[in-house]
């Protein structure tokens, strides 16, 4: 672990605050009970300021020496043993770290002061006397460290959370809105009318597709997965009504293994790939379109071919809300290539098991 991934883990300018507080904090106390009790009485208010100064310069790099080896140690043991279990554990490690470090850091600097200074109190006497000193603040600065990661990976987790519920819920509403839009359903009423006076039977047909389509967005759009076998019988409706539209010029095929069709799909994703082919290529007696639909693997795959239209412009959303909706129930992506004049979407089909470890 390097201190770049310890200040990702708590920010140099956080900890600096933090430690400088406490170094300043510390000092005070320190002079003032020394002044009261005798120990060691200040001469004026410079003398004060000096020590002060003194005092917390040094408080503030044995902090430091005492906040990395304690990062390093809260990390490590979130990741060996997290809090909530073995507790017991954690926190016997936790304070026998916090005590060894505090005597190594202690002692270093009792040795260096000595040297520097040679102390008139027994020696020994003083290194035990800044070890239990350096033991309980090193323990109080653990827990603050403790507490304040606590406090800010609950409120970064909380702030991801309400991000994924904003963006879920605008997925939503993109995809609710581009199956419910207005050319589709203009089309489709089109149609309607002109098949109430030539086939009446057609058009109840027509109907009966068209309120099936309808039902199943408003069924699915809050569900995050449905069954690729309802996706299917879902996208036999959706196709009728295009069939009725471009007649003979529009042609489908389905070829999926038994096996998959209790397989998992975002609802509604299979409309987003047919509507795509069908708006940007030509569909006519001339060109006809036909969309294969299999399934290889552990993929779906919904093959046409090229044959683009010249004033169609493209904003993509369909295709990258499809990408948003899977980066939420699954770590797989969808995948679409142009490979031999055939455009070709290949969607990730996914397993229960997978869907409830994302849940999860």
């Amino acid at each position: 672990m390097c201190f770049n991934n310890i200040h990702n883990y708590f920010p140099f300018k956080r900890l600096l605050s933090l430690l400088l507080g406490l170094a300043i904090l510390i000092q005070l106390v320190v002079l003032t009970y020394h002044h009261l009790s005798g120990y060691y009485i200040l001469s004026g208010y410079l003398d004060f300021f000096l020590r002060l100064l003194l005092g917390s310069l040094l408080s503030l790099i044995s902090g430091f020496m005492l906040a990395y080896p304690d990062l390093y140690v809260i990390r490590y043991l979130n990741s060996l043993t997290p809090w909530g279990e073995k507790i017991f554990m954690r926190i016997s490690l936790q304070l026998s770290f916090a005590v060894f470090f505090s005597i190594v850091i202690s002692t270093t600097f009792t040795v260096l002061v000595n040297w520097l200074n040679p102390y008139t109190e027994d020696f020994t006497g003083v290194l035990i006397y800044n070890a239990m000193i350096y033991a309980v603040i090193n323990i109080l600065l653990m827990s603050i460290l403790e507490g304040w990661i606590y406090y800010s990976e609950s409120r970064q987790s909380r702030q991801i959370a309400e991000n994924l519920r904003e963006e879920l819920s605008q997925i939503r509403f993109e995809v609710l809105k581009s199956q419910i839009n207005p050319h589709f359903m203009f089309n489709s009423l089109n149609v309607l009318s002109g098949l109430i006076n030539v086939d009446a039977a057609k058009a109840q047909l027509f109907i009966d597709e068209f309120s099936q389509i309808y039902r199943y967005v408003l069924e699915t759009i809050e569900q995050p997965v449905v069954t690729l076998n309802r996706e299917l019988e879902f996208m036999r409706s959706y196709l009728f009504l295009q069939q009725i539209r471009y007649g003979e010029s529009l042609t489908y095929s389905v070829n999926i293994i038994s096996g998959h069709l209790h397989l998992l799909v975002p609802p509604l994703s299979l409309q987003v790939l047919l509507e795509n082919a069908m708006k940007h290529n030509i569909v006519n007696d001339d060109k006809p379109l036909k969309i294969e639909i299999c399934s290889e693997g552990d993929y779906l795959i919904i093959k046409n071919p090229v044959q683009p239209r010249i004033s169609v412009t493209s904003t993509g959303l369909g295709l990258k809300n499809l990408i948003k909706r899977y980066a939420l129930i699954s770590k797989l992506e969808p995948e679409f290539k142009i490979e031999n004049s055939f455009y070709i979407a290949r969607i990730p089909l996914i397993k229960v098991e997978q869907n409830e470890r994302t849940d999860n």
